[in-house]
């Protein structure tokens, strides 16, 4: 056009903003101005949208300040999209700045601000905001159900979240598609599956892969696994095909559960649908893997992953710190910083866990020092756990203690426990008392403190004092955790007890555990009794020892799993000194690789060795 007009360029504006051309938009609004054409509302606004699609808030702020200019501070359109703007950006103050200078606010306007809180917070502005909409009798329409419902799911806040839903069927929006998924999503972020799953199943025509997996990821949280798969398995014959968040909640779940079976099955799906190549799936994945004891393949998936983000890689270093691997984890660290990629505070937590299982106090204290000095990073109170965990284990009591004396705040109960553990191992009877003490005033009903004090005393053989923690436990109805262990074969979990008769394949389980007792003795095993803290005959503590729960579970494994599989065996305690000991002739004699997984970290156990080099 040889001659352009204020209506020309603001069509191009327009028409750019609403065909997605966001920065196409922007620059020809420039070229208006330097045109020397003043702009209209419509121009504004659709400038003003553009800024909020592509977070340019700094720029978006000068078109605010030209709509002041040219008096459009006033014109709904123009507010409006300034609200959205702001809010999009994550500039609340400036959005309710916006908001009030309005005086005559419509329901454009309001949903705006609300739809920011929901996705910015406060969330209890959200809430506030709707209350205040409702008494001004501005219409209520479907998009500021949606984002009211988004806050209460934010905020738990299930009363609030069925007074909207009374207020959809009301209206008369209950069969609206996204005012469904909001729904089924409130539901179940607040652990109200019956009332999610009621909304899920108004229309079957409504249903789509945005309820399905709000829906699944609910049963995840409250760990209804089967749950889960059985939403999974209805929306496939429906049709509906999953999506990258829809995997990662069930692989989540996998990963918490350490169901290998269902993980490797969803692991194939995803490479069916193409999701091999998600970042935050393939994340979930290597974590799901190390969590189930198959470092090898946890590793494989990490190093295909072509740009790994800042979840995988702690993924990875998280799986490293679990298997013991502190070098491993080091290594790693060093390749992500080389890659660019800032670490965080979840990184520090992988990165001291690892060196506390591997000895390696000095890198840990290293990595603590420049944590806040170096990456920006504030140490809490996990890191300062982990340091306590660090320093004890290496059998650094005085060193742990002076460092507790130090801390700006009390250790938790994680950081106690570690302490009270490390002093149980080391035989530190003083320290191990003040510890028990400390952790039974955090937790007075946690079983752990009295018993691994009473642990202490029995190792000393100082049974009266045996007795008396025991009389106490028994008198404050404390009670101790029972120890079991599990093993999955097929699609079937096998759980244990101490001297468990339950199984019905006992017999042939008991008989196994002879033979391999037998074996063991033979290659040289010979038994640690000081761990069972009884005031009974040697002899009756060596069966105790012998019938513990993952020897029960390693016996049924060998007669059930083929040899080509690995033995994955799952304990809810620290495994025992002897249970080490025996595990480790067990593969030497039987020559098979063997996995537990206890309460703090994985063992590998292989020709009479195990990863941990005898160091957990």
């Amino acid at each position: 056009m040889s001659q352009r007009n204020l209506v020309s360029w603001t069509a191009m504006v327009t028409g750019f903003s609403q065909n997605l051309h966001y920065f196409e938009a922007i620059s020809t609004f420039c070229e208006m101005r330097i045109a020397g054409e003043n702009p209209t509302q419509f121009a504004f606004s659709s400038v003003i949208k553009a800024c909020a699609s592509v977070g340019l808030v700094e720029f978006g702020e000068q078109i605010h300040c030209l709509a002041l200019k040219f008096g459009f501070g006033s014109d709904i359109f123009v507010v409006s999209n300034l609200v959205d703007m702001y809010s999009k950006c994550g500039v609340m103050v400036n959005a309710y700045n916006v908001f009030q200078e309005m005086e005559c606010k419509d329901e454009v306007l309001w949903t705006a601000l609300i739809d920011g809180y929901a996705k910015n917070g406060p969330f209890e502005d959200a809430l506030s905001a709707y209350k205040n909409m409702v008494k001004e009798g501005i219409g209520i329409d479907k998009f500021v159900l949606c984002s009211t419902l988004s806050a209460c799911a934010a905020l738990k806040a299930l009363n609030f979240g069925k007074c909207l839903h009374s207020v959809t069927v009301k209206k008369g929006f209950e069969l609206e598609i996204s005012v469904g998924n909001a729904l089924t999503d409130m539901y179940s972020k607040v652990g109200d599956m019956e009332s999610a799953s009621n909304v899920f199943g108004i229309d079957s025509d409504c249903r789509n892969i945005v309820a399905c997996s709000s829906l699944i990821d609910g049963y995840v949280e409250l760990d209804r696994m089967e749950d889960a798969l059985s939403v999974y398995v209805r929306l496939r014959r429906q049709g509906i095909e999953p999506n990258e968040f829809t995997f990662s909640s069930l692989i989540k779940a996998c990963s918490s559960q350490a169901t290998l079976e269902q993980g490797t099955q969803l692991h194939a799906e995803v490479i069916k649908f193409n999701f091999d190549g998600n970042p935050f799936v393939s994340s979930v994945l290597v974590d799901m893997y190390g969590k189930c004891g198959l470092l090898d393949d946890s590793i494989q998936v990490f190093d295909e992953i072509e740009n790994a983000t800042e979840f995988a890689w702690n993924s990875m270093l998280s799986v490293f710190a679990q298997h013991g691997l502190g070098k491993d984890a080091i290594q790693l660290f060093n390749r992500m910083k080389n890659k660019g990629v800032e670490p965080n505070a979840i990184t520090f937590v992988s990165l001291l866990r690892g060196c506390s299982h591997s000895g390696l106090v000095e890198e840990g204290l290293s990595f603590f020092k420049a944590m806040e000095k170096t990456y920006g990073v504030v140490a809490r109170e996990e890191h300062y756990s982990c340091v306590i965990d660090l320093l004890g284990r290496a059998g650094q009591l005085k060193e742990a203690e002076d460092f507790i004396n130090k801390m700006p705040f009390e250790p938790n109960a994680f950081g106690w426990c570690s302490f009270l553990g490390a002093c149980k191992i080391h035989g530190d009877k003083e320290r191990g008392k003040l510890a028990a003490e400390k952790l039974m005033q955090l937790e007075p009903e946690n079983s752990g403190a009295p018993v691994l004090l009473s642990n202490i005393y029995a190792k000393e053989q100082q049974w009266e004092d045996v007795r008396t923690l025991r009389k106490m436990m028994q008198d404050f109805n404390v009670k101790k955790l029972p120890g079991y262990s599990w093993v999955d074969v097929g699609n079937k979990t096998h759980i244990f007890g101490v001297e468990d008769w339950s199984h019905p394949q006992m017999k042939a389980i008991y008989d196994k555990l002879d033979a391999l007792s037998g074996q063991i003795k033979a290659a040289g095993y010979v038994p640690c009794t000081d761990s069972i803290p009884l005031d009974v005959d040697v002899s009756v503590k060596e069966k105790i020892l012998q019938h513990h729960s993952e020897r029960l579970a390693i016996a049924f494994a060998l007669i059930s799993i083929p040899s080509g599989k690995p033995i994955i065996v799952k304990k809810n305690l620290r495994v025992c000194s002897d249970c080490h000991s025996a595990i480790k002739y067990i593969s030497k004699v039987i020559g098979r690789k063997i996995i537990v997984r206890d309460n703090s970290r994985f063992h590998h156990f292989s020709n009479g060795l195990c990863s941990c080099g005898d160091f957990w």
